[in-house]
Protein backbone atom coordinates (compact mmCIF):
# COMPACT_ATOMS: atom_id res chain seq x y z
CA UNK A 1 0.00 0.00 0.00
CA UNK A 2 1.50 3.32 -0.73
CA UNK A 3 2.61 5.76 1.87
CA UNK A 4 1.44 8.42 0.14
CA UNK A 5 -1.83 9.11 -1.91
CA UNK A 6 -2.05 12.06 -3.98
CA UNK A 7 -5.34 14.23 -4.92
CA UNK A 8 -6.13 17.29 -6.79
CA UNK A 9 -7.92 20.00 -5.62
CA UNK A 10 -9.59 22.69 -8.42
CA UNK A 11 -12.30 24.57 -6.64
CA UNK A 12 -10.73 27.66 -5.12
CA UNK A 13 -8.66 28.50 -8.60
CA UNK A 14 -5.55 26.14 -9.48
CA UNK A 15 -4.54 23.07 -8.98
CA UNK A 16 -2.94 21.97 -5.33
CA UNK A 17 -1.99 18.56 -4.64
CA UNK A 18 -2.16 16.89 -0.96
CA UNK A 19 -2.05 13.51 0.57
CA UNK A 20 -5.51 12.40 1.68
CA UNK A 21 -6.15 9.15 3.68
CA UNK A 22 -4.52 8.50 6.97
CA UNK A 23 -1.45 6.73 7.48
CA UNK A 24 -0.52 4.06 9.80
CA UNK A 25 1.72 4.37 12.60
CA UNK A 26 4.15 1.79 11.71
CA UNK A 27 3.93 3.41 8.34
CA UNK A 28 4.83 6.38 9.60
CA UNK A 29 7.70 5.14 11.15
CA UNK A 30 9.03 3.31 7.70
CA UNK A 31 8.79 6.46 6.22
CA UNK A 32 10.94 8.34 9.01
CA UNK A 33 13.66 6.00 9.34
CA UNK A 34 14.23 6.04 5.78
CA UNK A 35 13.92 9.91 5.63
CA UNK A 36 16.62 10.53 8.07
CA UNK A 37 19.66 10.05 6.05
CA UNK A 38 17.68 11.85 2.71
CA UNK A 39 17.26 14.66 5.11
CA UNK A 40 20.63 15.16 6.59
CA UNK A 41 22.14 14.34 3.06
CA UNK A 42 20.02 15.94 0.88
CA UNK A 43 17.48 17.89 1.67
CA UNK A 44 19.06 20.90 4.07
CA UNK A 45 22.55 20.52 1.95
CA UNK A 46 20.16 21.24 -0.90
CA UNK A 47 18.30 24.35 1.16
CA UNK A 48 21.30 26.04 1.60
CA UNK A 49 22.85 25.66 -1.75
CA UNK A 50 19.26 26.65 -3.22
CA UNK A 51 19.03 29.35 -1.11
CA UNK A 52 22.21 31.12 -2.23
CA UNK A 53 20.89 30.68 -6.54
CA UNK A 54 17.55 31.89 -5.89
CA UNK A 55 19.12 35.12 -4.08
CA UNK A 56 21.56 35.50 -6.69
CA UNK A 57 19.31 35.13 -9.78
CA UNK A 58 16.52 37.23 -7.37
CA UNK A 59 19.47 40.00 -7.08
CA UNK A 60 19.88 40.23 -11.28
CA UNK A 61 16.64 39.98 -12.33
CA UNK A 62 16.06 42.94 -9.50
CA UNK A 63 19.12 45.23 -10.99
CA UNK A 64 18.08 44.53 -14.73
CA UNK A 65 14.22 43.80 -14.78
CA UNK A 66 12.62 45.01 -12.43
CA UNK A 67 11.61 43.47 -8.11
CA UNK A 68 8.14 41.33 -9.21
CA UNK A 69 10.51 39.52 -11.60
CA UNK A 70 12.82 38.94 -8.74
CA UNK A 71 10.18 38.18 -6.27
CA UNK A 72 8.54 35.93 -8.59
CA UNK A 73 11.89 33.87 -9.97
CA UNK A 74 14.04 34.14 -7.03
CA UNK A 75 11.32 33.85 -4.56
CA UNK A 76 8.36 32.22 -5.64
CA UNK A 77 10.02 29.40 -7.32
CA UNK A 78 13.03 28.88 -4.09
CA UNK A 79 9.86 28.03 -2.67
CA UNK A 80 7.98 26.22 -4.34
CA UNK A 81 11.04 24.53 -5.32
CA UNK A 82 11.66 23.40 -1.21
CA UNK A 83 8.17 22.27 -1.12
CA UNK A 84 9.18 19.43 -3.56
CA UNK A 85 12.08 18.89 -1.92
CA UNK A 86 10.90 18.33 1.65
CA UNK A 87 7.88 17.49 0.46
CA UNK A 88 4.97 18.76 2.30
CA UNK A 89 1.78 18.94 0.48
CA UNK A 90 -0.67 21.78 0.10
CA UNK A 91 -4.11 22.54 0.51
CA UNK A 92 -5.73 26.17 -0.42
CA UNK A 93 -9.20 27.44 0.98
CA UNK A 94 -10.30 31.06 -0.17
CA UNK A 95 -8.21 31.76 -3.29
CA UNK A 96 -11.99 33.50 -4.16
CA UNK A 97 -11.21 36.19 -1.27
CA UNK A 98 -8.35 37.21 -3.03
CA UNK A 99 -8.49 40.72 -5.84
CA UNK A 100 -4.91 40.60 -7.48
CA UNK A 101 -5.30 44.06 -8.30
CA UNK A 102 -5.58 44.88 -4.50
CA UNK A 103 -2.65 45.90 -2.18
CA UNK A 104 -3.23 44.07 1.38
CA UNK A 105 -1.92 44.34 4.46
CA UNK A 106 -1.50 40.06 5.18
CA UNK A 107 -1.40 39.12 8.47
CA UNK A 108 -0.63 35.34 9.42
CA UNK A 109 -0.26 32.95 12.45
CA UNK A 110 3.64 31.75 12.36
CA UNK A 111 3.89 28.49 13.56
CA UNK A 112 7.13 27.09 11.56
CA UNK A 113 10.14 28.04 9.65
CA UNK A 114 8.40 26.99 6.31
CA UNK A 115 5.71 29.08 6.70
CA UNK A 116 7.66 31.53 4.26
CA UNK A 117 7.79 28.61 1.65
CA UNK A 118 4.16 28.16 2.12
CA UNK A 119 2.92 31.84 1.51
CA UNK A 120 5.66 32.72 -0.76
CA UNK A 121 5.02 29.87 -2.60
CA UNK A 122 1.28 29.70 -2.76
CA UNK A 123 -0.52 32.64 -2.43
CA UNK A 124 -0.31 33.69 -5.65
CA UNK A 125 0.29 37.30 -5.10
CA UNK A 126 3.15 39.97 -5.23
CA UNK A 127 4.24 40.94 -1.70
CA UNK A 128 6.70 42.02 0.65
CA UNK A 129 7.58 40.59 4.14
CA UNK A 130 8.12 42.27 7.03
CA UNK A 131 10.78 40.50 9.12
CA UNK A 132 12.97 40.36 12.31
CA UNK A 133 16.74 41.25 11.22
CA UNK A 134 18.16 38.24 11.96
CA UNK A 135 16.71 36.56 9.08
CA UNK A 136 19.30 38.95 7.46
CA UNK A 137 21.94 36.77 8.58
CA UNK A 138 20.72 33.53 6.74
CA UNK A 139 23.03 32.88 4.26
CA UNK A 140 21.26 33.81 0.90
CA UNK A 141 17.51 34.30 1.97
CA UNK A 142 18.60 37.30 3.92
CA UNK A 143 20.73 38.98 1.36
CA UNK A 144 18.20 38.39 -1.54
CA UNK A 145 15.36 39.17 0.40
CA UNK A 146 16.72 42.50 1.47
CA UNK A 147 17.66 43.33 -2.64
CA UNK A 148 14.36 42.44 -4.08
CA UNK A 149 12.52 45.15 -1.13
CA UNK A 150 11.87 43.03 1.78
CA UNK A 151 11.91 44.92 5.00
CA UNK A 152 13.83 44.14 8.31
CA UNK A 153 13.17 45.31 12.00
CA UNK A 154 14.70 45.85 14.63
CA UNK A 155 12.19 44.96 17.35
CA UNK A 156 14.56 45.70 19.98
CA UNK A 157 14.70 49.38 18.85
CA UNK A 158 11.30 50.93 18.32
CA UNK A 159 12.63 54.49 16.54
CA UNK A 160 14.67 51.95 14.02
CA UNK A 161 11.42 49.59 13.71
CA UNK A 162 9.31 52.62 12.43
CA UNK A 163 11.60 54.04 10.25
CA UNK A 164 11.34 50.19 8.55
CA UNK A 165 8.18 50.35 8.23
CA UNK A 166 7.88 53.72 6.76
CA UNK A 167 9.89 52.15 4.17
CA UNK A 168 7.18 50.11 3.53
CA UNK A 169 4.88 52.72 1.97
CA UNK A 170 6.40 53.17 -0.96
CA UNK A 171 6.45 49.71 -2.28
CA UNK A 172 2.69 48.50 -1.12
CA UNK A 173 0.77 49.90 -4.58
CA UNK A 174 -0.49 48.44 -7.57
CA UNK A 175 -1.39 44.77 -5.86
CA UNK A 176 1.79 44.67 -4.21
CA UNK A 177 0.80 43.72 -0.82
CA UNK A 178 2.78 43.37 2.51
CA UNK A 179 2.86 40.45 4.91
CA UNK A 180 3.30 40.46 8.45
CA UNK A 181 3.60 37.77 11.34
CA UNK A 182 1.58 39.83 14.05
CA UNK A 183 3.03 37.57 16.78
CA UNK A 184 6.29 38.64 16.16
CA UNK A 185 7.84 35.38 16.57
CA UNK A 186 7.02 31.57 15.84
CA UNK A 187 4.25 29.39 18.08
CA UNK A 188 6.11 27.07 20.07
CA UNK A 189 2.60 25.64 21.86
CA UNK A 190 0.73 25.84 18.33
CA UNK A 191 -1.47 28.64 19.97
CA UNK A 192 -1.54 32.16 19.18
CA UNK A 193 0.43 34.74 20.82
CA UNK A 194 -0.36 38.25 21.38
CA UNK A 195 -0.84 39.94 18.04
CA UNK A 196 1.54 43.46 17.85
CA UNK A 197 0.08 47.07 16.85
CA UNK A 198 2.29 47.41 13.90
CA UNK A 199 0.54 45.90 10.86
CA UNK A 200 -2.62 47.46 12.16
CA UNK A 201 -1.04 50.64 11.93
CA UNK A 202 0.19 50.52 8.54
CA UNK A 203 -3.17 49.24 7.52
CA UNK A 204 -4.75 52.82 8.93
CA UNK A 205 -2.14 53.87 7.63
CA UNK A 206 -2.12 53.28 3.80
CA UNK A 207 -5.70 52.98 3.77
CA UNK A 208 -5.55 49.33 3.21
CA UNK A 209 -7.88 46.03 4.31
CA UNK A 210 -6.18 43.37 6.53
CA UNK A 211 -6.13 40.09 4.52
CA UNK A 212 -6.00 37.32 7.56
CA UNK A 213 -4.78 34.25 6.62
CA UNK A 214 -4.66 30.88 9.00
CA UNK A 215 -1.48 28.08 8.44
CA UNK A 216 -2.21 24.91 9.34
CA UNK A 217 0.22 21.78 9.66
CA UNK A 218 4.05 23.58 9.24
CA UNK A 219 4.62 23.03 12.67
CA UNK A 220 4.19 19.05 12.33
CA UNK A 221 6.43 19.33 9.24
CA UNK A 222 8.85 21.67 10.71
CA UNK A 223 8.87 21.90 14.45
CA UNK A 224 10.14 25.74 16.12
CA UNK A 225 14.02 25.19 17.10
CA UNK A 226 14.76 21.81 15.70
CA UNK A 227 15.82 20.35 13.04
CA UNK A 228 13.10 17.64 12.89
CA UNK A 229 11.90 17.63 9.49
CA UNK A 230 9.34 15.27 7.83
CA UNK A 231 7.07 15.60 5.24
CA UNK A 232 3.36 16.51 5.75
CA UNK A 233 0.29 18.21 4.80
CA UNK A 234 0.12 22.04 4.95
CA UNK A 235 -3.31 24.13 4.93
CA UNK A 236 -3.41 27.65 4.15
CA UNK A 237 -7.37 29.21 4.71
CA UNK A 238 -7.53 32.91 2.84
CA UNK A 239 -10.26 34.67 5.19
CA UNK A 240 -12.27 37.51 3.31
CA UNK A 241 -10.56 40.94 3.44
CA UNK A 242 -11.63 43.25 6.86
CA UNK A 243 -11.73 46.90 5.82
CA UNK A 244 -9.92 49.31 7.99
CA UNK A 245 -13.06 52.07 7.91
CA UNK A 246 -15.16 49.70 10.22
CA UNK A 247 -12.72 50.53 12.85
CA UNK A 248 -10.21 53.78 14.27
CA UNK A 249 -7.15 54.22 15.96
CA UNK A 250 -9.19 54.85 19.06
CA UNK A 251 -10.42 51.15 17.98
CA UNK A 252 -7.42 49.42 16.91
CA UNK A 253 -7.17 46.90 19.95
CA UNK A 254 -10.92 45.61 18.89
CA UNK A 255 -9.60 45.49 15.13
CA UNK A 256 -6.63 43.12 16.06
CA UNK A 257 -8.96 41.37 18.64
CA UNK A 258 -11.45 40.77 15.55
CA UNK A 259 -8.88 39.86 13.24
CA UNK A 260 -7.11 37.49 15.44
CA UNK A 261 -10.32 35.66 16.38
CA UNK A 262 -10.58 35.53 12.27
CA UNK A 263 -7.16 33.66 12.30
CA UNK A 264 -8.22 31.28 15.19
CA UNK A 265 -11.81 30.35 13.80
CA UNK A 266 -9.59 27.73 10.89
CA UNK A 267 -6.76 26.64 13.16
CA UNK A 268 -6.50 23.21 13.53
CA UNK A 269 -4.58 20.16 12.90
CA UNK A 270 -4.77 19.27 9.06
CA UNK A 271 -6.62 15.80 8.73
Amino acid sequence: MALWQNSINCKEGGIVFYPVGTMSKAAKKILWTFYQPYKWLFVFPFMFIDSIFFAILAVLLSKFISEKAGSYYGGVMWARLNTFIIPFFIKIRGRKNVDKKQSYVIVANHLSNIDIFALYGWLGIDFKWVMKKEVRKIPGVGFGSATIGHIFIDRSNTQKAIESINKVREKIKDGTSVVFFPEGTRSRTSELLPFKKGAFRLAFDLDLPILPITINGTDKVWRTNTYDLFPGKVELVIHPAVETSRYSLETINEFMAETRKIIASARSDVK
